[in-house]
């Protein structure tokens, strides 16, 4: 490299300058580096000598939602762009695209693409030799030997073990699931996946889980606060594009920013944040320190900290006057903090103990978000993803109660992340849906997700209200096909498929983990290769579609023809599941888009649509009259609502409530926040692994903080001393582009660790660490900083898990190499509660990602 560098740049270096670049152009969100307004461009395609430019999906799930478009050449993609179609200010931003959607090219068209179906070498009905999943060899085969396969092994199963044996993992595939549900039913999986906690605690307590439901302010609102709490939240990395411009637009209105957070992120520098580093999974200690120290300080005439009128008029269970009909009034929250009847207080010193924040700094906290008028708190799915994570969710909500930041303009409390990050609210416009019937799943068993090895290997799993239910899994189709790469214990997954399942297949475009360890593969169509899609959700204020942009590659079909092909040899009715043509699914999503329109209140038509549209479409429809034409929209690929200050599109989440508690009530048992929340005991009853208290109560969370140390009273670190969180990461969404070259060669993902715990442990930059947990073990290059707290590893999440057979280490770094599935409370998986250890690598240094060879395969003819 130094004589690279000294002879001239080498590639490598230049593609790590050139990508740091273009995250920075990319995302708006660098300062004084925005670029100025873009000029508008023409609303008809943009074709030259050299092509048209196409609105290409930017399918993936990162949150972003950003618009792509790609300049096709004679079918040939030559090159990508973002949007341009309108002028670039702070209320009509432009939805431009990141580094992760400018390579989508490298994906599409890579060379690891799977060309045609195959199957392994070993296989033969009944799983052939189980033990070589992953390391077989691959047979090149026909689509109807390969569709037979699949039907034969089908109803075979069926026959021997029942429709509970075949498992149709990720409940994801609506087209297979449809199928099989018209075979007689399937056994399906459930989870918590990126909510974590957020995912069901919310309904019960009465407020919005910021998915479907908006729990806080829309964007132009967010101008209005004056402090803005982001906890465990990193909009720049996990969501780009548009979402962290819009928090710079609030600090340019004034707002402060506080980050609380394992790490000092790229947010928490770009809003110039003050940072307050925590210890992973314990957030929930921190915030019953700051509700002490709330209680502790507040002076409702002199040093009003506490909203009291918020809590009287609003919320149920904060103290004994206010407890709801039937409950003990002893268990109340405030005497629960004060230590009533405990006589242990959650005071911050307490807090401190775990959560790793001074108790100055806790009482600090107290001070800055009680005693500022207009505050924003905004959490991440982040530290929800625990064990015995509904605790956190509870108190956060609580600590929005306390201080009466909801409902109100600049005040706010809730999930602010994905494709809500820094704009709440509900959508403005929305795409249609695709004319398909649903059929319902006639089987009942579901395998939550913290128990898919134990299910596998024992036999046994519980179900809601059903208690130990039993289960002979024999089949896996792979509906969704990250299932074995984003599952906690891959390591221990794979060990039960080399022994049990008789058959696996996966509907795939490249071998990712659930492929690689199948016994059929079947090559699919990427979204660039279908009719079009709208990609719902975008942020509220967007709508964004894609269209065709190449034919179909190779032998790929798309997963709806493979579905029908399959149900066909299994007997079903296919013209009553599939009973019009794609192409009739993708217009009706255009036919049935809505928007608001201006008066804030009416859904009208989105696009224009003329019998020429149909004529030229050969599809069914109706005219209409819309806010822009059918082929405007799929030329620019985007229509976007636009916004000014004072008009009728502002979202303030719980507003009615708060204004009038008793004409507009929550759906809770109460009709009120609920601090005190019997529900949340009696399901997580019915759930049957851990009680979950009614009140916010602290629990240890296992594999969490208190769990590191051997003894915890003398502060002695056990076995596995570090704590593991695991950040989204700017190479890839979740999993998906993880193969890609050009970001495996920006982004080399590391484990990051803490400069003095490396220096202790006699680790430099660059080297190789051994990563162990009771679960596994994985190999990664260390990157030294002083923005992460001592004693945490941040192993980048969604890393292709790679094992070494002879030492059954994984090569790739994959974060659930190093996961636990440990089932508790409603189901929540804990991904940032894990615990490991870190050693300097004692064998040969790891080959860089980049350097590793693709997983390209052709199979052997035969």
């Amino acid at each position: 490299m130094i004589n690279n560098l000294l002879s001239g740049i080498s590639r490598r270096a230049f593609i790590q300058i050139s990508s740091a670049a273009a995250a920075i152009a990319a995302l708006p969100m660098s300062r004084g580096l925005r670029a100025e307004p873009t000029a508008v461009q023409p609303a008809t395609a943009v074709a030259d000598k050299t092509g048209v430019w196409k609105p290409a999906a930017c399918w993936h799930n990162c949150g972003g939602r950003c618009l792509n478009k790609a300049l096709v050449v004679d079918g040939v993609v030559e090159r990508q762009k973002t949007d341009d179609t309108h002028s670039d200010t702070p209320d009509n931003p432009q939805q431009r695209g990141c580094l992760r959607g400018r390579s989508q090219r490298k994906q599409v068209f890579g060379a690891d693409r799977i060309r045609y179906p195959m199957k392994r070498k070993n296989w033969a009905p009944g799983g052939g030799d189980k033990s070589l999943r992953g390391r077989d060899q691959w047979v090149r085969i026909s689509w109807d030997e390969a569709l037979d396969i699949v039907a034969s092994e089908t109803k075979r199963i069926k026959e021997k073990y029942g429709n509970e044996s075949i498992w149709l993992t990720g409940s994801n595939g609506t087209h297979y699931l449809n199928v099989y549900a018209n075979y007689g039913g399937y056994t399906s999986d459930w989870g918590t996946t990126s909510w974590g906690a957020w995912k069901d605690t919310p309904e019960y307590i009465g407020v919005h889980d910021g998915w479907v439901r908006f729990g806080t302010n829309d964007r132009l609102d967010l101008r209005k606060s004056q402090l803005i709490v982001l906890w465990g939240a990193n909009p720049a990395w996990s969501s780009p594009g548009s979402p962290t411009y819009h928090y710079l637009q609030a600090k340019k209105a004034g707002a402060r920013f506080i980050c609380i957070d394992p790490s000092y992120h790229a947010t928490c520098e770009l809003l110039d944040a003050d940072w307050v580093p925590v210890n992973p999974g314990t957030d929930h200690a921190l915030a019953l320190g700051i509700m002490y120290a709330l209680l502790e300080e507040d002076d409702p005439q002199n040093n009003p900290l506490i909203d009291w009128d918020f809590l009287n008029r609003c919320c149920v269970g904060f103290d004994r006057e206010h407890m709801p009909t039937g409950a003990n009034p002893d268990d109340n929250f405030k005497d629960y903090l004060l230590g009533t009847f405990t006589h242990e207080p959650k005071n911050p010193e307490w807090a401190s103990e775990i959560c790793g924040v001074a108790p100055d700094t806790i009482r600090g906290l107290a001070r800055q978000i009680g005693g500022t008028r207009r505050v924003a708190l905004l959490t991440g799915w982040a530290p929800a993803r625990i064990h015995n994570g509904e605790g956190w969710v509870h108190a956060f909500s609580t600590l929005g109660f306390m201080t009466g930041h909801m409902g109100r303009s600049g005040r706010m409390t809730g999930v602010c992340c994905h494709y809500t990050a820094g704009n709440g609210g509900t959508r403005l416009v929305n795409g249609g849906g695709t004319g398909l019937p649903n059929f319902p799943n006639p089987i009942s068993s579901t395998i939550n997700h913290n128990e898919i090895n134990r299910a596998l290997t024992e036999g046994k799993f519980r179900q809601r209200g059903k208690g130990e239910k039993q289960v002979d899994i024999q089949m896996m189709l792979h509906t969704f096909n990250a299932t074995m790469q984003t599952r906690a214990n891959i390591t221990q997954g794979i060990a039960a498929l080399r022994e049990k399942v008789e058959f696996i297949v996966s509907p795939t475009y490249v071998l990712h983990t659930s492929a690689k360890y199948s016994d059929v593969v079947l090559p699919v169509t990427t979204e660039w290769e279908r009719e079009g899609t709208i990609l719902n959700p975008s942020n509220r204020d967007v709508l964004i579609v894609a269209v065709n942009i190449v034919k179909p590659l190779y032998e790929a079909k798309s997963d709806q023809w493979i579905a029908k092909e399959i149900g066909k040899r299994l007997g079903v009715d296919v013209d009553k599941i599939f009973p019009i043509s794609e192409k009739q699914q993708f217009f009706n999503t255009l036919q049935g888009a809505n928007v608001i329109d201006e008066d804030g209140k009416t859904k009208v038509p989105l696009l224009t649509i003329t019998e020429q549209d149909l004529a030229a479409w050969g599809v069914k429809g109706k005219t209409q009259q819309g806010k822009i034409s059918l082929n405007e929209f799929l030329t620019r690929g985007t229509y976007q609502v636009e916004r000014t200050e004072g008009d009728n599109y502002g979202y303030i989440a719980y507003k009615d409530f708060v204004q009038d508690p008793e004409k507009n009530p929550r759906d809770t048992d109460s009709g009120k926040f609920e601090i005190y929340c019997e529900k949340l005991t009696r399901i997580s009853r019915e759930y049957g692994w851990n009680e979950v208290p009614p009140i916010p109560a602290y629990t240890a969370k296992p594999k969490g903080y208190e769990e590191s140390f051997s003894d915890w009273k003398g502060k002695v670190k056990g076995e596995y001393p570090f704590q593991v969180y695991n950040p989204h990461y700017l190479r890839r969404s979740h999993s998906t582009l993880d193969n890609v070259p050009w970001l495996r060669e920006a982004w080399p993902s590391p484990v990051y660790l803490n400069k003095s715990d490396a220096t202790r442990l006699g680790i430099r930059h660059g080297e190789t660490v051994l990563i162990t947990s009771a679960s596994g073990k994985t190999l990664r290059p260390a990157w030294l900083t002083e923005t992460l707290k001592p004693g945490v590893v941040a192993l980048p999440h969604g890393s292709w898990f790679e094992l070494d057979e002879a030492s059954g280490i994984d090569l790739a770094g994959a974060d659930n190499a190093i996961s636990e599935q440990v089932a508790t409370g409603f189901g929540t998986s804990g991904w940032n509660t894990v615990l490991c250890d870190v050693k300097k690598w004692q064998g040969p240094a790891l080959i860089p990602d980049v350097d590793r060879p693709q997983r390209i395969i052709f199979g052997e003819e035969r």
